[in-house]
């Protein structure tokens, strides 16, 4: 009863002893074998592992492939326009055991502060470079300047045990005070556009209101000149019927022309008319002259 109250502790112990021996490598890690922060083993087939258990620690580190996104810094091109620019790297643990020499204890987020550092300095230098200017790194060019960058980055994060895949700039842009001055600058160009678009406008206008003038000018002048021509001739006829009317009975014509003269003369009103009693005016109002 002893000899099975002893051993129950010794096997706990010895289970304990063997699970904490064991650890599993996955196939999208890396991992390290320290003893006393010292590297015992480099781990980086997926499978089953042993360890010294109490002595020997495990630290494991991603083997795909991480994302690094820059903080936006602005950049002055040869031509002094100064833009903002961010972008976002591609890069993978290449050699576990330089990483670790590298970043300690401090891991993923200390290697990727001094990658960022790398970048951020690789991206001033590419485009400030004296052949590259702000139309440059805005036009589909810039793929050989991210190029660039990327290898440039490359050599450098080797001392960190990380290889840079790839290396995009993400956004492209121009400070916001630049950004205001060149609204306010496009704003003026366009109203200043608009303003000549007015003018001509108004120009073109002036010339279809003075041609349209002209014509009814024209036109009107045209229908005058007509209708006098047309008064002129009715005239003439009238004058001819008249004329030939007092040929054939010059008495009735008389007779005529003074009925009409009584008709416009002797019309109610305020005028007078004052004439003598013997005056030709009334000779056919008169007796004799009726019967003559």
């Amino acid at each position: 009863m002893k000899k099975l109250t002893y051993a129950i502790p010794v096997v706990v112990i010895a289970v304990v002893g063997v699970l904490s021996s064991v650890f599993v490598v996955d196939e999208r890690e890396k991992a390290l074998v320290l003893q006393f922060g010292q590297i015992r083993a480099v781990k980086e087939k997926p499978g089953l592992n042993f360890k010294v258990p109490l002595i020997q620690e495990v630290v494991k580190y991603d083997d795909r492939i991480l994302s690094l996104d820059t903080d936006a810094i602005e950049v002055t091109p040869s031509d002094d326009r100064r833009l903002v620019v961010d972008a976002f790297a591609r890069y993978r643990i290449s050699d576990v055991v330089q990483f670790r020499q590298a970043v300690g204890v401090g891991g993923i987020r200390v290697a990727e502060d001094r990658l960022s550092s790398i970048l951020n300095a690789q991206i001033r230098e590419v485009l400030g470079a004296d052949q590259v200017t702000s139309d440059t790194i805005l036009s589909q060019d810039r793929r050989v300047l991210m190029t660039r960058i990327r290898d440039q980055a490359r050599t450098s994060a080797r001392s960190l045990g990380i290889e840079v895949v790839d290396v995009r700039l993400k956004q492209t842009n121009l400070p916001q005070q630049n950004l205001d001055a060149t609204f306010a600058r496009m704003k003026a160009e366009r109203e200043r556009e608009a303003a000549d678009e007015i003018a001509r406008g108004n120009e073109a206008a002036q010339r279809v209101r003075a041609l349209a003038d002209r014509t009814v000018v024209e036109t009107l002048s045209e229908a005058e000149r007509e209708a006098q021509v047309t008064r002129g001739e009715a005239d003439a006829k009238r004058n001819a019927i008249f004329a030939e009317a007092f040929g054939a009975d010059p008495e009735f014509f008389a007779f005529y022309r003074s009925l009409q003269a009584y008709e416009k003369a002797l019309k109610g009103g305020n005028s007078s008319l004052v004439l003598t009693p013997d005056s030709e005016f009334f000779d056919y109002l008169k007796a004799d002259g009726a019967s003559k």
